[in-house]
């Protein structure tokens, strides 16, 4: 687990967080895209605790895939999770750099590329997965879903 350095689960209310490390970004409509996520994590019947996205550069996502996952690859998200399902406790690390990349390489515009990482860290809190074909064809299948009620 990485160090936790962002906001913690307090028994409060439920909390989404934007944060940055070592780049600087930040959503337009934070209020948004984090009452977007609330519908998403409500459909698939899942309780929100915290929620932190910490959007970095590539450099500081691939130190974290290194240390943490023992990968020594880029990519565009990693998801940590602090809680089991139907809780959803965790820390979603996103790469601008990469997004930004993936987004010219897919000929699509960079903010529907990011909306598709976010709600993809979103899915693997909840519970889905990527690592066989039939999972990433739900995962696909999800984040579509998703972005539709956006």
């Amino acid at each position: 687990m990485p160090p936790h350095q962002f906001p913690k689960w307090t028994g409060n209310s439920p909390t989404i967080s934007f944060n940055a490390e070592s780049i600087d970004f930040s959503f337009e409509d934070e209020t948004a895209i984090a009452n977007w996520l609330k519908k998403i994590i409500e459909q698939e019947e899942k309780e929100l605790h915290l929620l932190n996205f910490i959007f970095c550069s590539d450099h500081y996502l691939h130190q974290l895939n290194i240390e943490y996952l023992d990968h020594d690859s880029l990519t565009d998200v990693i998801t940590f999770h602090y809680a089991e399902p139907p809780l959803i406790e965790g820390d979603v690390f996103i790469s601008i750099d990469r997004v930004k990349e993936n987004a010219t390489k897919f000929k699509i515009p960079f903010i529907q590329e990011l909306q598709r990482v976010v709600v993809h860290g979103v899915l693997h809190l909840c519970g889905y997965g990527d690592k066989t074909p039939k999972e990433s064809e739900i995962m696909r299948q999800k984040e579509n879903m998703a972005l539709k009620l956006l």
